[in-house]
Formats: structure tokens, sequence, C-alpha cells
């Protein structure tokens, strides 16, 4: 079995980027290891090089999923099984990467799997989402309160469901994907419209086309979490464009595979009673 993982950064700190690829490193198996440094300066390429990562300089700063792209073409050229897509701000201990590996091989109807991510003081992260509507986005971004009031947030995070079992999920978090490198050959990898934001849920929702997308808490990573578009107005800007490509691409308010694909995942994970939970097709009918 040949894994390779690919972590993407932007003047991230030497000392975080060196947390994320030391837990690559501390796995007990060959792991190709790639750093595409997206920063005006070579400074991570000392970091790469203490680590055994190939280090890929570009400071012309393609984007988060082109960037992501050159470490999956690598990775098919050199034969790889399967392939992780790792945030800067991930770190997760030596039992993670062989625990996800022997589970996709159990499973082999499986293109990607997602583990249980905590914030660094422990708590969960509830990064398991149904397909995203228009509304969810603006809403969820600009009006939290009125959001989580709703009880919205708890279906579009799928709180109907289990965290604590395993889930099939038509939209997993692009901070650490595991994926099968022959469903990466068969949908592509990160479509490179997407400069940053939505690139995640694109593909997640191209390989729930042909492979099922799978939540699995059977092990943990930590995940710091930074929440840039928040607090930075050109992330917000890039977040708000993304979101423009992403829905010109699938459709904005009548998307019947978002709803036919969310109504599935619904069905397979609710657990409270049907009045509880908002339904997949009032989510393509509200704004």
């Amino acid at each position: 079995m040949r894994i390779s993982c690919a972590i993407v950064s932007y003047h991230n700190p030497p000392e975080q980027i060196a947390e994320a690829l030391r837990s690559v490193a501390a796995t007990p198996m060959d792991i190709a290891l790639y750093l595409i440094d997206n920063s005006a300066n070579d400074s991570l390429g000392a970091v790469a090089r203490e680590f055994g990562a190939h280090y890929i300089h570009r400071p012309d700063n393609p984007g988060f999923g082109s960037a992501h792209n050159l470490a999956i073409a690598a990775s098919l050229e050199q034969g790889a099984d399967y392939h992780v897509v790792l945030n800067p701000d991930i770190s997760f201990g030596p039992e993670v990467l062989p625990a996800l590996s022997a589970y996709m091989e159990q499973h082999r109807d499986i293109g990607l799997l997602m583990p249980d991510i905590r914030y660094p003081d422990g708590s969960r992260q509830h990064l398991c989402k149904l397909l995203p509507h228009p509304g969810d986005l603006t809403v969820r971004r600009f009006l939290p309160f009125l959001y989580r009031l709703s009880g919205r947030v708890h279906t579009y995070e799928l709180h109907c469901g289990d965290y604590d079992s395993t889930m099939e999920v038509p939209a997993l978090s692009g901070c650490f994907m595991f994926l099968r490198t022959a469903v990466l050959r068969q949908v592509g990898g990160f479509d490179q419209r997407f400069f940053m934001y939505l690139e995640d849920v694109d593909l997640s929702r191209r390989i729930g086309r042909v492979a099922r997308t799978v939540y699995y808490p059977g092990v943990s990573i930590v995940h710091a979490y930074q929440k840039g578009s928040y607090r930075n107005s050109a992330l917000l800007m890039r977040h708000i464009r993304s979101a423009i490509q992403y829905f010109g691409k699938w459709g904005w308010f009548f998307d019947a595979e978002r709803s036919e694909v969310n109504r599935r995942a619904l069905q397979k994970l609710q657990k409270r009673p049907q009045a509880t939970v908002t339904s997949a097709s009032m989510l393509d009918r509200k704004p």
C-alpha cells in the first residue's frame, strides 16, 4: 500500500508547519510527503527538508486547490493507493493514518474518508455537512444568531446524526481528506476555478457521484480552525467569490441533485422526530 500526503502553506508560521509535518513523519508507514509553499519566500524549505518532505515553491500563489493538484498529480504518477489532503493547522497521533488506510482497505466503495476532528481544547468540530444552499451560506455567515435560532445549523451540520458513529456525509471538510486515488483518477482533483473555499465541497460532491463519502470517528485529529474569512476582509471576498462560482456551477436556488443527495443523507442519519428537522426540499425553497 502506498500513501502520499500534502500540505499547502501560505505564510504559515514555521512551527505550525513543523507540527503538521511531524505528525505525518511520526506515522509508522512509508509516506510520500509534499509541502507546496505558496508564500513569497522559500523560508519553509528548510522545514520541509528536516522532515523529508518534497518541497514545491509557488510564489505566484495559484490557490489552495491548484497547489494541492500538484501533489495529487505526483501521487497519481507514483502509483499511490491513497492521498491525504491536510491543512497546515492539523496535528495527530501515529495511529491515525494506519487506522484510516485499514478502514479504506476494508471498505472499497469509499472514495473519501474524514476522521473525528477536534479543537485544541478537545471539543468536537461539526464539519459533516449537507450540500449547501445559498441561504445556508449567507445567513450562517452574516446572521449567525438567527441561523442558530432557526435550528437550520443543526440540520446543515448534521447534528441529527451521531458524531460518535460512522456516517455517510454529502460534504466533508478539506482540512483533512483521506482520498482513494482510483477515484481521483475518475473524477479529477480540485476544480482550479476555486482559488480558496468551497473547493472541498465541490470535490466531495463529485466523489459522491461515484463512491461513498464517509465520516469515521474511529480516530481523532486536532484542527486549530482559524476561520480566516471571519476576520479578514480579503478572505471574505475570496469566500464570496467562491460561493458565486460554486452555485454558478451546480445551481442556485433550484438544484435537483442537491435536494436528492441531502434528502437521502437525512433519511439515513435522522434520529430525532421529523418535526424538529428541516427537510432537504425546504432547504431548496427557502432563501
